[in-house]
């Protein structure tokens, strides 16, 4: 087990303070247990449903913590956050509950529905920059110049005190709990939820999980030089230059860091929506990711997972839920080029529903020059229970001598 420095910028009587002044003040979400996500990873999966707090991430935990703590001097001149989403719907939301004017530095490109709702809770919205290194440049700016206090995102002792109570919370429901699973950005969370975990349950596994794209922490932590940057669907956590104060803690707490890829993060957040009914983002769900890309490392452990945020775009959640259908092979598309005859279409889709298919999507091609003057291009895509079930469709197909040519397909969505 790692060790546990004193020399920490918080320590678990800083969670247990936190953890009090929470009371009553933000949602108690539920820490239930998920035998679908069991039985799907190997693991016995406990999931934390943060996604459940009033705007849809922990980050509230740790914003309340910070602006609670502030002196009359400094609510009066107010508070700054940089942030493209979470972080800045739980400031402006709780600032606006006490009372405190909230600047909200967000990048220029941020999508309409995350400004609005920041501005909805009564922050104000400064959009600057492309990215949120921009945008914090912005914000130093305005500290400079109205004399605001930031509020960071995650390397601040309050507010990783604050989100540490998520562990606290998770182990006093489920003490039984032998592995936590946490992902990591700035490192808030995980840093916050070491120091927790490590002062209840002192042997207690701690794997950290970043973006494959986004391996700061890793970097950080054994010298490495891996590229970092590129789009990902965990965007909360794609995070370039990790937290001062908490990379110390995750390094000595925090037994190992995972790199996901992002179709594991797509498949985790398909696994939410279609087998705990509830929805994550792609930070949310990347400690899912971690026990389907790595599911010998957890196998028959008893382990906790933290769905730390749920606003996910519903367009993006319905991309995702198609594609993963196209790799369960659920979802297929073929070609076949046949004589042209009157009837042909129909005749096709009968057979399509004799053998258990329901046609999604069909195209008529008969002016490609690959096509026999006489002949017509057909192409399908159909739904089937399972991979085995489109082989065997397809190869019912062929027999007909039709010969099916699997073809790649563009999402609608």
């Amino acid at each position: 087990m790692p060790s546990s420095p004193s020399a920490h910028a918080i320590s678990a009587e800083d969670v247990g303070k936190a953890r009090r002044l929470l009371e009553g003040q933000i949602q108690r979400t539920p820490m239930l247990p998920s035998p679908r996500l069991s039985a799907l990873t190997g693991a016995e999966v406990f999931v934390k449903y943060e996604n459940m707090q009033t705007t849809g991430s922990f980050k509230e935990r740790g914003a309340y913590v910070k602006l609670a703590g502030l002196t009359a001097d400094e609510r009066r001149r107010g508070v700054v956050a940089m942030s493209a989403g979470n972080h800045a719907q739980a400031v402006a939301f709780h600032a606006s509950r006490l009372g405190i004017p909230a600047t909200i530095v967000m990048p220029e490109a941020t999508p309409l529905v995350k400004v609005e709702n920041t501005r909805g809770y009564g922050a104000t919205v400064v959009l600057h920059g492309a990215t949120l290194v921009e945008s914090e440049e912005r914000t130093r700016q305005l500290m400079a110049e109205q004399g605001l206090v930031l509020v960071h995102p995650y390397d601040d002792p309050a507010v990783m005190a604050g989100q540490g109570t998520v562990a606290l919370e998770m182990l006093a429901e489920a003490p039984g709990l032998d592995t936590l699973v946490i992902p990591i950005g700035g490192g808030g969370l995980c840093a916050g939820c070491a120091v927790a975990a490590r002062s209840v349950s002192p042997s207690i596994r701690l794997v950290g999980v970043e973006a494959a794209l986004y391996p700061s922490f890793v970097n950080a932590i054994d010298g490495g030089q891996r590229p970092i940057g590129g789009p990902t669907l965990a965007e909360g956590i794609a995070v370039k230059t990790v937290g001062a104060l908490t990379l110390p803690i995750v390094r000595d707490l925090v037994e190992e860091i995972l790199l996901v890829d992002e179709a594991a993060i797509e498949s985790a957040v398909n696994a939410y929506a279609t087998l705990a009914r509830t929805m994550a983002e792609g930070a949310g769900a990347a400690g899912l990711a971690a026990l389907l890309a790595a599911p010998d490392r957890f196998r028959g452990r008893k382990v906790g997972l933290v769905l730390c945020g749920g606003n996910i775009d519903a367009r993006l959640l319905a991309s995702i839920m198609v594609r993963e259908l196209e790799r369960e092979a659920r979802i297929s598309s073929f070609r076949v080029t046949v004589q042209d005859r009157p009837g042909l279409l129909g005749q096709i889709a009968s057979r399509l529903g004799e053998l258990g298919a329901n046609i999604l999507e069909v195209s008529h091609g008969r002016l490609f020059l690959d096509v026999p003057a006489k002949g017509v291009s057909l192409d399908l895509t159909i739904e089937t229970r399972d991979a085995a079930h489109t082989e065997a469709v397809l190869d019912a197909l062929a027999r007909d001598g039709l010969n099916p040519r699997r073809i790649e397909r563009r999402s609608q969505f």
